[in-house]
């Protein structure tokens, strides 16, 4: 994360109000509502993860038991119950 001066972007009028609460330490401000990204919308991590779960999902029913694909990809056997199990419901 980069940082912003907020001498460059913010009036001295507003930077004098906000150093009444926050005087010199950092200042997270939050994206508008409608600006907001989902959980690894950004990086793509959701999408790789959703088309992984449809891998694992796959292969279990073309015959591959759990204890492969925990071996495959280096997940617990509870998590690959878990992926089948939601990837169950979504095929529904």
């Amino acid at each position: 994360m980069t940082y912003l001066n907020a001498e460059s972007v913010l009036p001295a009028e507003l930077i004098k109000d906000i150093q009444k609460y926050v005087d010199g330490k950092p200042l997270y401000i939050p994206r508008k509502e409608e600006r907001k990204k989902s959980w690894g919308e950004k990086n793509g991590t959701r999408d790789a993860l959703l088309k992984r779960n449809k891998e694992i999902y796959s292969m279990f029913r073309k015959g591959s038991t759990i204890v492969e694909l925990t071996e495959l990809y280096y997940l617990s056997e509870k998590s690959i119950r878990r992926i089948i199990r939601q990837e169950k419901m979504n095929a529904i």
